[in-house]
């Protein structure tokens, strides 16, 4: 098995060590990164990091070819534990504890040996994603499509871009999209502010309108200015979660989450990317595929946020919508 990470013509091969510690991410080497959802951190150190075509990346694993899934996948929460959990957020909110949450289920099937870097090919052609993403280390399989940004950082400048709103066509966002957008937006502002001089964080973007295979998103960008010699430990720690798969109040919103979701979240939700010295680009680990070496599991996550104008079975609806077509490319 050769170990490595790809993304957007960045490839890094030759393992030379793993670490859980991220204070080795100031020592200025090139490191591969994975924390999930629930805050576990692997950073991997490769020996080479080249610039190739993606098409050069997939003719070297050309010979694997991906196994279709024929199995129907099994859902950690059913269509009506999702929508009471819906109906129970929306309590939630009733009573102040929250503004708005993100309630996440995870899909799975048998592995049956499969590792993921097989399915990359398949996803560049039928899921193209702008953070698309193929990782391959001991014990971690994962191809991630995210087509959300969680931090570019370039020198002290730092860039976050939350997706928040989804619909079917440009024409069928809900007021209920603008209203999670903007929250999450103030969520990520105030994220930025502890880490950020003071005055620096804008909104070069307001809910700007993005397309994706099958979708279409609403997505703003915070932008900031770190503090001088804040470290990249500081940084995660500000920043993780992410807003935009939290909620409002963060720390509310993920007490709320542990007490309706039935299954931990692993990577999904978490961050996947690369840091550099001052240089890095992480993604939020959505539309990610991950195997459970431990279950033996290929694992899929999918949610929607909910407010207090949601409406239990359109949730439901939308965690279907943003599945559908990735499922549909392991078939």
């Amino acid at each position: 098995m050769e170990w490595g990470l790809y993304r957007r013509g960045l490839w890094a091969r030759g393992l030379v060590e793993i670490s859980d510690n991220p204070a080795v991410l100031d020592d200025g080497n090139f490191w591969a990164v994975l924390i999930t959802y629930e805050g576990t951190c692997t950073f991997a150190r490769f020996r080479e990091v080249t610039r190739v075509a993606e098409n050069e990346f997939i003719d070297h694993f050309h010979q694997e070819t991906w196994e279709p899934i024929v199995e129907e996948w099994k859902s950690s929460l059913s269509k009506v534990d999702y929508i009471d959990g819906v109906k129970a957020v929306r309590q939630s909110i009733a009573r102040g504890d929250v503004y708005q949450i993100n309630l996440c289920r995870i899909l799975s099937v048998p592995a049956q040996g499969r590792r993921l870097k097989n399915l990359y090919p398949r996803i560049s052609v039928g899921n193209p994603a702008p953070y698309l993403t193929s990782m391959e280390l001991p014990e971690i399989s994962i191809v991630s499509a995210s087509p959300e940004l969680l931090l570019r950082r370039d020198g002290n400048t730092i860039i976050s871009s939350p997706i928040k709103g989804t619909a079917k066509s440009e024409n069928q966002f809900l007021e209920k999209d603008r209203a999670e957008n903007v929250m999450i937006v103030d969520l990520v502002r105030h994220d930025f502010g502890s880490i950020c001089e003071s005055g620096t964080v804008t909104i070069p973007r307001l809910m700007g309108m993005e397309a994706h295979p099958g979708l279409f998103h609403l997505v703003s960008d915070v932008q900031g200015q770190l503090q001088q010699g804040i470290s990249w430990s500081e940084i995660l720690s500000a920043l993780l979660p992410a807003g935009s798969i939290s909620g409002a109040p963060k720390s509310s919103a993920i007490k709320l989450i542990a007490s309706l979701e039935k299954r931990a979240r692993g990577p999904y939700c978490g961050a996947i990317g690369w840091v550099h010295g001052d240089q890095g680009e992480l993604a939020v680990g959505i539309r990610t595929f991950w195997k459970d070496f431990e279950r033996e599991e290929i694992c899929f996550g999918t949610g929607a946020g909910i407010t207090w104008g949601s409406e239990p079975e359109l949730e439901w609806e939308e965690t279907e919508l943003k599945a559908h077509r990735l499922l549909s490319i392991l078939r």
